[in-house]
């Protein structure tokens, strides 16, 4: 990575996370933790900060297999203080419990 940058374009953040444009612009309407610098022309410019942000909900959504809403409680929580591992697996298994809880309720 070029640490030495101080903003990087979406094809950039794209090449370094392995993931899509669309995929990007859909995470920053649901994650306040991406927030990229947009200038006058419309172009999105993302910083070290914001890619970190990225592969940790990379990480939670496609690894820890996480829902949207539950990476977003997540990562409230995780400002808060850092969880561990076993509270990870509890806010997982909750999450899926819950959903589980709503399908039953449409049968």
């Amino acid at each position: 990575m070029h640490s030495n940058k101080i903003y990087y374009k979406i094809s950039e953040v794209c090449e370094i996370t392995d993931l899509k444009p669309s995929v990007l612009r859909f995470w920053e309407k649901e994650f306040k933790e991406i927030r990229p610098f947009k200038t006058t022309s419309k172009r999105r410019l993302y910083t070290q900060k914001n890619i970190e942000a990225i592969n940790k909900i990379k990480d939670l959504l496609y690894n820890k297999r996480m829902t949207i809403e539950g990476a977003k409680r997540f990562l409230k929580e995780e400002n808060v203080s850092e969880p561990s591992s076993k509270e990870l697996d509890l806010e997982f298994l909750k999450e899926e419990l819950s959903e589980i809880v709503k399908k039953l309720r449409e049968i």
